[in-house]
């Protein structure tokens, strides 16, 4: 049987007329539809339609949008004080392809030949070997992201299998601080996949720079690798000129102390620190956009939580912040389904100066993403 119509076919088949009727029927190969009457062939028609309409697959969907974003009927004219001609489509409505000057690399998210996969690669190798490009002033590497978005696609389309809700919350414009719940006990899981939910489901692909606490730009190459995957380091000068720049500030009010909770205490949001990140956006004019991660919490669950651990981190590393260590058994991360929805924007303090007025939004922005995370954790079912 052949393909049955789409779905913006399907209206009631009692207002179609015959020829119509007939006419889908044939489509679907309905066998004695000529002698049918119109009742019958209404009766037929409903039997062939499917239980289910085919999902759309996530990983096309992200395809055909990124595919919008390159020309490759145009090619970009740079050319290197050696001789070396850049080649690659221009980005639309550019004469510049995404490397050399096509999209602000520091907000937009663009593969350079207007799709992701493996067979770029030797592309990409090319002109991250040719240094024909700048990085931004944080130390992006446009290429280095690149890569590092197609390979977190794995882990967020195949292993995860994340589920974004409220995409539509994040503004395509200006700046704006993103606040989510922190879990993972072992590694930022949930920044890599906060920053692939806006890149992947978004209109268009921003980047979301979140910010991490010292260890991640104290240990040698993954020092270097997070901040050129478009990473920023916590700083309130960093995040002053993210924002500043009308780009995505991405943050964990509870960090280390949500980072670090043992699994009894899952999705059960910590103190949001001073306030520090409602302030940026008083002083920045940005809105705030919660964010109610769930998947996160299990991926590593951390059966304990050691002050011993946690001395001899600050022995090696004297300028980290952290009081306790999470111990977990599990060395592999747990294929766990994610869920993450993006709430309503709540707008900047008027008076970012005013304490109480800082405090009030803090605590506002806590128990909106606690309500979430209590509705999505209680409707979930399965954690796999």
């Amino acid at each position: 049987m052949s393909a049955f119509p789409k779905a913006s076919q399907m209206r009631d088949f009692a207002d179609m007329n015959k020829a119509d009727l007939l006419a889908l029927a044939r489509e679907v190969d309905i066998k004695g539809r000529s002698k049918m009457t119109k009742e019958q062939l209404i009766d037929a028609l409903r039997g062939a339609m499917p239980k289910e309409l085919p999902k759309e697959d996530p990983r096309q969907r992200l395809a055909d949008r990124l595919a919008k974003l390159v020309d490759t009927d145009r090619r970009c004219g740079w050319q290197s004080a050696e001789g070396h001609v850049c080649g690659l489509p221009t980005a639309t409505g550019s004469a510049a392809c995404v490397l050399h000057g096509g999209v602000d690399i520091e907000d937009l998210a663009v593969p350079v030949v207007g799709r992701l996969g493996f067979d770029t690669w030797p592309t990409l190798l090319r002109h991250l070997w040719l240094a024909s490009y700048s990085i931004d002033p944080l130390g992006l590497d446009p290429i280095v992201a690149e890569m590092a978005w197609h390979v977190g696609n794995g882990l967020y389309f195949d292993y995860f299998r994340v589920e974004v809700e409220g995409i539509e919350h994040v503004p395509m414009v200006g700046p704006a601080i993103v606040a989510g719940n922190h879990g993972g006990a072992a590694l930022p899981y949930d920044a890599a996949m906060l920053m692939l939910a806006v890149m992947n489901e978004a209109p268009l692909p921003r980047r979301v720079r979140v910010v991490g606490t010292e260890i991640f730009n104290m240990l040698p190459l993954v020092s270097h690798l997070y901040r050129k995957a478009g990473a920023a380091f916590a700083s309130r000068d960093d995040a002053l000129r993210i924002l500043g720049d009308g780009h995505l500030l991405g943050v964990f009010p509870e960090g280390e102390r949500g980072f670090m909770k043992p699994v009894w205490e899952a999705y059960q949001l910590q103190r949001f620190g001073r306030g520090g990140f409602v302030e940026l956006a008083g002083q920045s004019g940005a809105p705030i956009v919660p964010v109610a991660i769930v998947g996160s919490e299990e991926v590593h669950p951390a059966v304990a939580v050691s002050k011993t651990l946690a001395r001899v981190v600050r022995m090696v590393l004297p300028e980290q912040r952290v009081d306790g260590v999470a111990v977990w058994l599990n060395p592999i991360p747990l294929p766990v389904k994610w869920r993450i929805r993006f709430l309503p924007p709540v707008g900047p303090p008027s008076d970012p100066d005013d304490p109480l007025e800082v405090l009030e939004t803090t605590e506002l922005i806590k128990s909106r993403i606690q309500a979430e995370l209590d509705d999505m954790v209680a409707n979930r079912g399965s954690i796999f």
